[in-house]
């Protein structure tokens, strides 16, 4: 299987049952012109119905087509503000609990570490997880963007899935939430809302009749009916729309999680075990059908053109050509030793793409954390270590400044974390900018668990830190971003803009600006400098000029991003790979490149390249 020509095809399919959504749209508007221009106008006795639509009011298909479009409009955006939780919110309408990051639970933690390994391969922030107390074996991810992603996944799944499972699932998960999937979803879900007001109104129509007078009664009743059959059918068509639409994202993310990963046989085998499973991957909770499309199994039996999921076999057989359905032996919850060992007929079978157990990405990521300083890896998931070890990284070298820093955290830090601060400072003193750039990462999950109220204390504080030296560096800049963009999202509002901008000929100046400030970092000269500067126009296009520097000026660089977060999906990925083009431009990569290109992509939402030196 050919799984770059797999995503192609299920974007694509995507496109066209995105369009025909656009077209149940329209043909509700000229169905209820049809039907108001029926009941609302007069015709003399022997009109055809041709003439009566020849000889109506433009009028009255103007204000009938302003009406309809502007309900579905008001509908939809009243559940699309209803849906602005984020993920956190999702997962806790399905019964999800926080899984803390400072858990002893042996499966509980290895989850994490999966997840953790897999958001750092992908160069997207490591989300919290979320536990749904049922058997079954299903997960899934929810979200508007990378920086409120959460991922929830089922006891069933943690306790029956060994760990390459749990990484196909896992990369499977990350797939939607790169691909845009909880974006999609979330537009169809709110359109289907508006649709279905064209029938609650005709509803209300029916039940209104009853108080009209008799000779009005039997047009509001034909009325109601003829309203309440649009809005209901629409909802059917567009329900059926939505799992064809749900249907092909799967498709995409298990190609997308193979690309990922490098292996078929973790998810197949998953998928393997949810067929020979008890419960399968069923999900009990109410609030499940609406969230249907965003879990890696279906949660319903539901099959053909109302399955939000391929069938199960066809995923399976697209994984590992090789297998064959056969008997399925089937397990019971109770006995996850049991559950381990039995599977489908062939469940060993390996898939075309089983050579080896990840991606480049995936082993650089295991790498990284394996060579990472073990303490502070775990004071990263330590709820007031966390934070010590985040003022610890703002720390000057300058002794004077170092002290007067270290007195604004004991005045401003909650009680027993300044005692902290010294140890990690000296342990951090020994780490290299990525690995103290993946200690920040790893302590965001476990930030995300303070209340508000300390979260505002604790962003007040690395303010006062970062500014004690009347001078801001890289590094310092770097982990301010990834504070404001992964807290911020979290705590107060994640950003909903961007895309607007389709062209990059209109963000040349802010795109020039970025990828010099690259280029300045990493060349010792003027002439590395225009060269690696060179590498990124070309990528990016349209050839802007290099914008000359004297200083790392931080405010400018932040306004050229709040600019730049407006670019379409595509425009954004190809500015991350010209910035990345920039930093492997001399085949060296210094941590001043790595942090500013890491908090380009933070800005932006954007996943981080994998960054090889290029000769």
């Amino acid at each position: 299987m050919n799984f770059f020509q797999a995503q192609n095809k299920a974007r694509h399919n995507t496109r066209l049952l995105t369009l025909l959504f656009v077209g149940a749209v329209v043909s509700l508007v000229v169905l209820t012109n049809l039907l108001v221009l029926l009941f609302f106008t007069d015709s003399r006795p022997g009109t055809s119905f041709t003439e009566q639509i020849t000889n109506a009011p433009d009028e009255l298909w103007l204000y009938t087509s302003l009406g309809v479009v502007g309900l579905i409009a008001v509908a939809s955006g009243f559940k699309f503000l209803a849906l602005q939780g984020g993920g956190k919110a999702v997962a806790e309408s399905l019964g999800g609990v926080l899984i803390h990051q400072n858990t002893r639970d042996p499966q509980q933690r290895q989850m994490l570490n999966v997840v953790e390994e897999m958001a750092i391969a992908a160069g997207m922030p490591v989300p919290p997880v979320y536990l749904i107390r049922e058997n079954s074996i299903n997960a899934f991810a929810a979200g508007f963007g990378i920086h409120d992603a959460v991922i929830g996944i089922n006891q069933g799944t943690i306790d029956l899935l060994n760990r390459q499972e749990l990484q196909g699932v896992v990369a499977h998960e990350f797939s939607h939430i790169l691909n845009g999937d909880m974006r999609i979803n979330l537009r169809i879900i709110a359109l289907l809302n508006g649709i279905l007001i064209l029938g609650i109104i005709g509803g209300g129509l029916m039940r209104g009749s009853m108080f009209s007078r008799s000779r009005e009664r039997g047009g509001l009743i034909a009325l109601g009916i003829g309203l309440l059959i649009i809005g209901y059918g629409g909802t059917f068509f567009g329900q059926l729309i939505k799992a064809a639409v749900s249907r092909q994202r799967e498709y995409l993310a298990d190609a997308s999680a193979v690309q990922f990963t490098r292996s078929s046989q973790g998810i197949a085998n998953a998928l393997k075990k949810i067929g020979a499973h008890s419960n399968g991957s069923q999900i009990e909770s109410p609030n499940a059908d609406e969230n249907s499309h965003l879990f890696f199994g279906a949660i319903k039996s539901f099959s053909g053109m109302m399955a939000t999921h391929p069938p199960l076999d066809a995923r399976i057989h697209a994984l590992d050509p090789t297998w064959k359905p056969g008997k399925q032996n089937k397990t019971r919850s109770s006995s996850p030793a049991t559950a381990r060992a039995s599977s489908f007929a062939g469940a060993t079978g390996s898939g075309p793409v089983s050579q080896s157990s990840g991606s480049a990405n995936l082993g650089a990521a295991q790498h990284l954390m394996t060579t990472a300083n073990t303490k502070l890896s775990q004071a990263s998931h330590e709820t007031f270590e966390a934070r010590a070890l985040v003022y610890a990284m703002l720390l000057s070298d300058d002794e004077p400044t170092r002290n007067a820093q270290r007195q604004l955290i004991a005045q401003n830090a909650e009680t027993g974390v300044p005692a902290l601060v010294p140890s990690i400072y000296q342990q951090l003193r020994q780490q290299d900018q990525q690995h103290k750039l993946l200690h920040l990462e790893q302590a965001m999950p476990t930030l995300k668990e303070m209340s508000k109220l300390q979260y505002q204390r604790f962003y007040d504080l690395t303010g006062k830190l970062i500014v004690a030296d009347q001078a801001v560096d890289v590094f310092e800049w770097v982990v301010h971003r990834v504070i404001t963009q992964e807290l911020y999202a979290h705590f107060v509002k994640p950003y909903r803009g961007g895309g607007r901008i389709t062209r990059a000929s209109k963000v040349h100046k802010p795109a020039s600006l970025v990828l010099s400030l690259l280029a300045a970092v990493g060349s010792t000269s003027e002439d590395q400098q225009q060269l690696a500067y060179q590498r990124g126009a070309d990528r990016w296009g349209g050839k802007p000029s290099m914008t000359r520097l004297e200083y790392f000026d931080y405010q400018e660089l932040n306004q050229a991003l709040d600019s730049l977060r407006d670019l379409s999906p595509d425009l954004t990925q190809r500015f991350i790979d010209a910035c990345a083009a920039v930093v492997q431009a001399d085949g060296q990569l210094t941590g001043d490149e790595f942090a500013l290109i890491k908090g380009v992509a933070t800005t932006l939402g954007c996943p981080l390249p994998p960054l090889e030196p290029n000769p």
